[in-house]
């Protein structure tokens, strides 16, 4: 009886502070406005506008004139522009729940299994159940670094070319040369072999994969606009993006098979292709493994791995070679603590805190993910005063983000220095250099990347000396970009690599 009449007190106490907070909320709301942006046309929005452009530097020339946050329509799609370190925060940790939807674009959804993996899927307990059995046992530390060997084999193997290019006094392409390299790479580890074609220029399946890396990134009218589909039909995407899809999953297919063979003989190391059958029969997990989450999960690796790491380390000799007195430094750093060793291994690059720096400083400036993976705000919230709807695309622009003078001194300025005494970290908690996101969203890829483009790094620095080719300066060298998803060097970095003579 006291118990019923303690609930009827506390029910007639705490509902009508329940009310007025409701109805404060809903003035709220219904009070705050948009936040502000450019007029677009009936219909099309601003679609207009993104015609040919880089759509991170339009966004950067808009956020100039509308501020660090601002909207804009892409057709019948309202979206988000945040260009500041303290809304990214607000965006990715204070209402990180609220924005870890994603928007469902036709190419991703139709290259990804219908979100059946970790990257486009929409936010779910699905997705939370798949990306924490990931995270486990596909991207820890454990597991990355039970792959080392790969690692090693595969850039010794890349200086062994570059010692050729050397001895002939000819000019290595370093663009091809990490592209190829990372690839490589994420093909042993995911499937336990290579894929190319000795002595052609590029194998079906680099020809497979370039093609899935631009549609991932390729502009559908009917993601915006649905009654326009017909357009995409005539511009050949649908066919485009159809071929793409049944290839690949042959390809997935066929290496499924191969391991499901009982005559199959394995490697000393399990590769992720072996660790995802092994979970798919594992009858403890809370969620079935199907064919169809091996298949999205191996699409991430494909196009995450070979594409953002190959970029980065592109930007990073780009950088150097454009800045003699980093070079140098991190030259000295690494030949000091490697000596005549003919190789460094992933153990000795941990003490190597000048490289790490630069690496940092090449992912503020230049981050492989310039506007990292769309978001979605699940429902409508205020940031920063503004009504933000949902359903709503939030495109975070690190490019921006990285650049801001208000948290960077010389903010253009290639300075790996500004690492050295400080605890600025690309692990999601410093809003300041968010090059893989942070948040539910962040990549779970983050230790596989680093610790590639450690070793990669510094074997190149170690072994080479790299000057520009007769004829050029630093200044010919270029910084112009690509469109798409990911940030690439639009012209190739092309180098000559002199051998030093006392390794």
């Amino acid at each position: 009886m006291l118990l019923t009449m303690l609930l009827q007190l506390f029910l007639c106490l705490i509902l009508p502070v329940l009310f007025l907070f409701f109805i404060h909320n809903l003035r709220t709301f219904k009070n705050s406005p948009s936040p502000p942006g450019p007029k677009g046309l009936p219909i099309i929005g601003n679609l207009h506008q993104l015609d040919n452009s880089i759509l991170y530097l339009l966004l950067w020339q808009l956020s100039k004139k509308y501020g660090p946050i601002f909207s804009f329509q892409l057709g019948l799609r309202p979206a988000i522009v945040i260009s500041s370190s303290k809304l990214a925060k607000e965006v990715l940790k204070n209402h990180d729940l609220e924005f870890s939807g994603r928007p469902k674009l036709h190419s991703q959804q139709k290259l990804s299994y219908n979100g059946s993996e970790i990257a486009f899927a929409s936010y779910s307990e699905h997705w939370r159940l798949i990306r924490k059995i990931c995270v486990v046992h596909i991207f820890s530390s454990n597991r990355v670094s039970t792959f080392s060997y790969i690692r090693k084999f595969e850039v010794k193997q890349m200086i062994k070319k570059i010692s050729g290019h050397a001895s002939s006094s000819g000019v290595t392409n370093l663009s091809e040369l990490l592209i190829s390299l990372s690839s490589t790479i994420v093909c042993r580890i995911a499937f336990g072999r290579r894929y190319e074609d000795e002595g052609s220029e590029k194998s079906r399946f680099h020809v497979l994969l370039n093609e899935l890396q631009a549609l991932m990134g390729t502009f559908f009218i009917s993601d915006y606009i649905p009654l326009m589909g017909w357009v995409d039909k005539l511009r050949g995407l649908h066919a485009r993006l159809e071929q793409n899809f049944k290839e690949f999953d042959r390809f997935y297919q066929d290496v499924i098979d191969e391991h499901m063979d009982p005559n199959r003989e394995y490697a000393d190391e399990k590769d992720m292709v072996d660790v995802l059958l092994q979970l798919k029969n594992d009858r403890s997990l809370p969620i079935d493994i199907t064919f169809d989450h091996i298949k999205g999960v191996l699409m991430n690796l494909l196009a995450a791995g070979t594409d953002t790491t190959a970029a980065t380390s592109v930007w990073i000799m780009t950088a150097l070679v454009k800045n003699p007195r980093v070079m140098k430094k991190v030259q000295e750093e690494i030949r000091n603590l490697g000596g005549n060793k003919d190789f460094l291994d992933e153990d000795d690059i941990q003490r190597l805190s000048y490289l790490k720096a630069t690496i940092k400083e090449t992912l503020r400036l230049h981050p492989p993910s310039p506007l990292l993976v769309p978001r979605e705000s699940n429902e409508e919230c205020i940031i920063n005063g503004y009504r933000i709807p949902a359903k709503a695309i939030v495109f975070v622009n690190a490019w921006v983000i990285h650049r801001d003078p208000e948290a960077w001194k010389n903010p253009e300025e290639f300075c790996p220095e500004r690492f050295l005494d400080s605890a600025i970290d690309f692990h999601g908690q410093d809003f300041e250099l968010i090059p893989f996101g942070s948040g539910r969203r962040i990549c779970p890829g983050i230790p596989m990347a680093v610790v590639t483009l450690e070793l990669v790094l510094a074997n190149l620095l170690h072994s080479f000396d790299w000057e520009l080719p007769p004829g050029m300066v630093k200044e010919d060298i270029d910084l112009e970009v690509l469109p798409g998803i990911t940030q690439h060097k639009k012209n190739h970095l092309c180098l000559c690599a002199k051998t030093r003579s006392n390794i």
